[in-house]
């Protein structure tokens, strides 16, 4: 059985989110670091940190939320194991009118669908965020 360490991640934040959870615990990887460095940088989530030494290493975020309003409400999986969708700078649209992001993986590492427009590259599209 294949585990997708990426929708582990976003299943864990959504469910965590829609819970009232203050955090979650989830096992660290440098793609998942990088995925949560960009969640903090566009305003979804308060911090991150790293946990555990040399095999157990877990990475702890923390959730943000909005007048008691969790700010992530839902998540939707784009690319899968089963089906990689790549999309040109050109075919990125803004997800839910500019209140959401779509979280690519790029030549430039992995960037929202903001930032790729303005740097006019493409990758494949991880998933949806708002």
């Amino acid at each position: 059985m294949v585990v997708d360490p990426v929708s582990n991640f976003l299943a864990k934040l959504k469910n965590a989110s829609l819970a009232g959870k203050a955090s979650i615990s989830v096992p660290s990887s440098k793609f998942i670091e990088s995925i949560a460095a960009l969640l903090k940088q566009e305003n979804f989530i308060k911090d991150f940190s790293k946990k555990g030494k040399k095999v157990v290493k877990t990475l702890e975020v923390e959730l943000m939320y909005e007048e008691g309003k969790p700010r992530i409400t839902d998540v939707e999986r784009v690319s899968k194991f089963s089906r990689r969708v790549y999309q040109g700078a050109k075919d990125l649209k803004p997800v839910r009118n500019g209140y959401g992001i779509m979280v690519l993986t790029t030549p430039k590492g992995i960037l929202s669908d903001k930032t790729a427009r303005k740097e006019k590259v493409g990758g494949e599209a991880l998933f949806k965020i708002w």
